[in-house]
């Protein structure tokens, strides 16, 4: 039941982070302990994805539902895999100097007991790492670019 939610403000457009965290099949590219992503189904406004997260021996499979209303939200809804439950949200709020704050919550738990204990002891820790991980991404893709293009 470990809970995570944050504010960034980026030097991005709404539409640019948007689109980078619509962008799930590059998340190996980039995200820590994503080893692999595929698009199972894609209907207008929402698809499902397969996501394997894994460290060292451990690796888990989990699918899920996205909702993407652009450019301002995207919506997981957990369907299948190791977990009770995942709820996650990502609105993008554009600033009116262009940039854009980025609102992320997750709340989570595991099936497993043992992992959802030693999850909890470094939640804040990779859930932070995965958000740092995004920014990263943006910088890389849009720093030359920063706030007016998209």
């Amino acid at each position: 039941m470990p809970t995570h939610a944050e504010k960034r403000t980026l030097p991005y457009t709404q539409k640019q982070m948007f689109d980078l965290v619509a962008d799930v099949e590059k998340y190996t590219e980039f995200l820590p302990w994503c080893l692999a992503c595929r698009i199972t189904k894609q209907e207008e406004a929402t698809f499902y994805a397969d996501l394997v997260i894994g460290y060292k021996v451990a690796r888990e499979k989990f699918s899920s539902r996205v909702t993407t209303i652009s450019p301002g939200l995207i919506h997981v809804e957990y369907l299948k895999g190791p977990m009770k439950y995942l709820s996650n949200n990502w609105r993008f709020i554009e600033e009116p100097d262009g940039s854009c704050t980025i609102d992320f919550y997750v709340d989570f738990e595991f099936k497993n007991k043992v992992f959802q204990n030693l999850m909890g002891a470094f939640f804040d820790k990779i859930v932070r790492k995965m958000v740092n991980a995004f920014e990263e991404r943006a910088k890389e893709l849009y720093s030359a670019s920063p706030s007016k293009s998209g």
